[in-house]
């Protein structure tokens, strides 16, 4: 099952985490504070930053909003926001996400993406520095591959690093990818997951469909990324279950990668206040087997990591 990260970091851990990438970009210092708060009267204590959002008005804001409450809070960033920089340039934006995050710490500090084979070494080192100084208590990695988690694992182990704690993968109903090796590794290593884009860059609301505007017709990389016909009918499945049922289909989409046993917690997101209401709404929905093999089945599986199917 999923891992908790609770027992980690000392004090509880919420069941969905809050992304802030918005904040400082389509979302105003006010607007921000709203989201910030009705996550907290939901119950949510996680929020994930990272040093790359938004020139870093991200961490300014939500250091100013966490800071009356910091032991209460659950405080997510990364580093490393491109493959080639050095371990100085880590530790420095470390140093930087702090000062904005108005904290002495952070509770998981991930690595933003792969460093490269020729840079691991450096990177792990730099990262059991900050580890000893007190300014993560959590390691975590993002964007990586299932091998690519181990072979870190391997090194930051004889580096003096501390054990990967947390994953963060991209994970919807569209992009399955992860339930091949990196669910599955995670169950067995014992490593939180959180997901990111469980809604699929807003397709798996439906919104598309219905002509709005967004990150799918204003972002080329979001736009190439569910560029695929099938995914567009999936979405428009799920938006028929979603109807059958008088639900919002973004609450479906949410629960549903919330019920992988892989999945510790998915990470929702939003500009507006009533844009979150939907993914909040999945904290109690009730995704029952049979819906979420319904669900499940509006895309095919991916295929699984061996060729040997009768073992499968």
């Amino acid at each position: 099952m999923s891992q908790d990260l609770a027992p980690k970091l000392g004090k509880p851990v919420s069941r969905f985490a809050f992304g802030v990438m918005q904040f400082g970009g389509k979302a105003d210092a006010t607007a921000s504070a709203a989201l910030y708060r009705r996550c907290r009267d939901a119950g949510i204590n996680m929020f994930d930053a990272a040093y790359a959002y938004t020139g870093g008005q991200a961490e300014t804001i939500l250091g100013e909003l966490a800071e009356p409450e910091r032991e209460k809070v659950v405080l997510i960033s990364k580093c490393l926001t491109a493959t080639g920089q050095r371990g100085s340039e880590i530790e420095a934006q470390a140093a930087e996400s702090l000062r904005r995050l108005r904290t002495d710490h952070v509770d998981v500090l991930y690595l933003h993406r792969w460093p490269g084979d020729e840079l691991l070494d450096e990177v792990l080192t730099s990262m059991a520095a900050l580890h000893r100084q007190g300014v993560y208590k959590v390691l975590g990695v993002s964007n990586f591959s299932a091998w690519q988690v181990m072979k870190a694992q391997a090194r930051a182990e004889a580096l003096g690093a501390p054990r990967i704690g947390a994953l963060q993968p991209m994970y919807n109903l569209v992009k399955r990818q992860a339930e091949v090796e990196l669910l599955p590794m995670a169950i067995a290593e014992g490593i939180a997951v959180h997901v990111y884009s469980p809604l699929g860059g807003g397709l798996l609301t439906g919104k598309y469909a219905a002509g709005a505007a967004g990150r799918l017709t204003e972002d080329a990389m979001y736009r190439d990324r569910y560029a695929p016909a099938w995914m567009h009918a999936a979405a428009s499945g799920l938006s028929a279950i979603a109807a059958g049922l008088g639900v919002d289909p973004a609450t479906l989409a949410v629960a549903w990668a919330a019920m992988h046993p892989g999945v510790s917690a998915p990470i929702i997101s939003a500009s507006r206040s009533n844009q979150l209401e939907p993914s909040l709404a999945a904290l109690d929905f009730d995704m029952t087997d049979a819906l979420y093999n319904e669900i499940a089945a509006l895309v095919p599986a991916p295929p699984p990591a061996t060729d040997r199917l009768e073992e499968a």
